[in-house]
């Protein structure tokens, strides 16, 4: 198969076309990991920043309960994001008992350099490999990849 054809069999067996399309995709989100770091950071510690990033303020155990791990090890977490100066906790508005876990500003400027640093990487990746006919498919299939990503 060369470089930036299509392969026919993909449109006629979407089980192969699924597959190539999660490794590429896979290749693809660890290329753009490289680009920006947050320090030495465990996986589940990424994930964490990853969430409140995405999802906003929540508590301890609302983390744990998303991220599928046990309370005792998101406080680890959540202990060590707190010591490098990445998470904060301030008091529930609706239950003082309760706290809520948030970035700090630290962690969201590493998150706005982050992703320009990801955005600068894909768009020279872009220009130096692709010609201006996969430029252009690629932009077309920005539509289909996005109702990808939101399938239930």
């Amino acid at each position: 198969m060369s470089q930036g054809k299509a392969s026919p069999e993909w449109s006629e067996d979407p089980a192969l076309l699924a597959t190539n399309l999660r490794v590429v995709l896979s290749q693809l989100v660890r290329r753009l990991r490289e680009q920006s770091t947050i320090g030495d950071l465990t996986k589940s510690q990424e994930a964490v920043l990853l969430r409140l990033e995405r999802d906003g303020s929540t508590t301890a155990t609302g983390l744990a309960r998303a991220e599928g791990m046990r309370p005792q090890s998101m406080a680890k977490i959540v202990k060590a994001l707190e010591e490098a100066g990445l998470v904060e906790g301030t008091a529930d508005p609706s239950d003082g008992r309760r706290t809520l876990l948030a970035l700090t500003d630290t962690a969201r400027g590493h998150f706005r350099t982050g992703g320009l640093a990801k955005d600068d990487w894909l768009t020279r990746a872009i220009l130096d490999s692709l010609t201006p006919e996969e430029v252009d498919r690629l932009a077309a299939s920005v539509p289909s990849l996005r109702r990808l990503s939101q399938y239930p």
